[in-house]
């Protein structure tokens, strides 16, 4: 189970579609742009997403939707095009009213959406953050016989996605996690088809193709980080490349996985994570409130430990006796999350501990 909670709302865009939308999480506002099928009640739950929400949730106020057509959102759609894209993002943050500025968030085609936003209201988005995303849809890179691939695949889609056999599913997902363990896979051919139908499917992945926002890169003002997955099957690394080339002092990482969703017992992910703790300024509100969670007693051991003294001089100074120092120092070593003195130290030194 979760240990965020998660509070689901509705909210009906101009054109009369009803969207889902929810808020989970505590700290600075992250909006998430919507990307392809995802289910606010079910992802929480996935060996795909779960990882995903809970990171977010833990360091940041999460806001996020289900795309139209899709999840817990109108399904009986009859317009699912880019330019529904960011009138759907702007409607969601105008109910949520998330505090200005706030980070933006475009996970693969959420990165069309989270650019046009970006570049619409510089003033609202503090940080842009653009994970697998592309600014330039099937049809508009590559070459034919990729995009003649990506027609079969639609095809495909259309014909297998609803049955019980999950062959046609398979080779979707497959691509977007070739490394996938049997559990993750299982999980995401089941989750095709409990998100959407198969016309629906077909359509969204249709919308994908025209979409061309190259454009509006060089207009982004918003500090830009720009990660993606060297190996990535479903939007190779050039066209993350191309984003980070296009806005200007963009940082661009590259991560070491061949998954468009990075899992959970990968390195890729962790230091997905690092990175984006650290362009957010995350990290640093991470290591303040542990210091904030030392008590009086161990802030002063803590002290003691940085000027060089051992437990037993330690117990002198304080007046306590060495086994209750050693007691506070495993306390202490927990809530810092190091295992040794010499790391304990260096961590108190980069926040500017200061010793006794």
């Amino acid at each position: 189970m979760n240990s965020h909670r998660q509070i689901i709302r509705y909210v009906t865009t101009d054109d009369h579609v009803r969207l889902a939308w929810a808020y989970s999480g505590q700290g600075p506002p992250l909006v998430k742009a919507a990307n392809w099928i995802t289910h606010l009640e079910y992802d929480w739950e996935s060996p795909v997403w779960r990882h995903w929400i809970e990171f977010l949730s833990q360091h940041f106020s999460l806001i996020r939707y289900d795309e139209r057509g899709n999840g817990m959102s109108q399904h009986d759609v009859a317009d699912v095009t880019e330019k529904h894209w960011l009138p759907d993002l702007e409607t969601v943050i105008g109910v949520a009213r998330p505090e200005a500025p706030f980070a933006l968030l475009g996970i693969s085609q959420g990165a069309v959406a989270a650019i046009q936003y970006a570049a619409k209201y510089p003033e609202r988005v503090s940080q842009l953050i653009i994970y697998g995303g592309y600014a330039r849809g099937w049809d508009r890179r590559g070459s034919a016989e990729a995009k003649r691939e990506m027609r079969a695949m639609i095809e495909f889609t259309e014909l297998g996605w609803g049955r019980a056999e999950p062959i046609y599913r398979r080779l979707f997902t497959r691509r977007f996690l070739p490394d996938g363990a049997e559990e993750q896979l299982a999980w995401f051919d089941a989750h095709c088809t409990t998100t959407t139908n198969p016309t629906m499917a077909a359509k969204l992945l249709r919308s994908r193709g025209p979409v061309d926002v190259r454009d509006l890169l060089s207009t982004i003002e918003s500090p830009t980080l720009v990660i993606h997955a060297r190996g990535d099957l479903v939007t190779p690394l050039r066209y993350g490349q191309e984003i980070a080339a296009a806005i200007a002092n963009a940082q661009f990482v590259q991560l070491d996985s061949r998954n468009h969703i990075l899992l959970d017992d990968e390195p890729a992910w962790a230091r997905f994570k690092e990175v984006v703790l650290e362009f957010t300024g995350a990290k640093s509100r991470v290591a303040k409130g542990v210091f904030e969670s030392l008590s009086e007693r161990e802030n002063e051991i803590l002290a003691q430990i940085l000027a060089g003294k051992t437990n037993q001089e330690i117990g002198d100074t304080l007046f306590i006796s060495e086994k209750t120092v050693r007691n506070h120092i495993t306390r202490i070593y927990g809530k810092l999350g190091v295992k040794t003195r010499a790391q304990a130290m260096v961590r108190a030194r980069e926040q500017g501990f200061e010793s006794a």
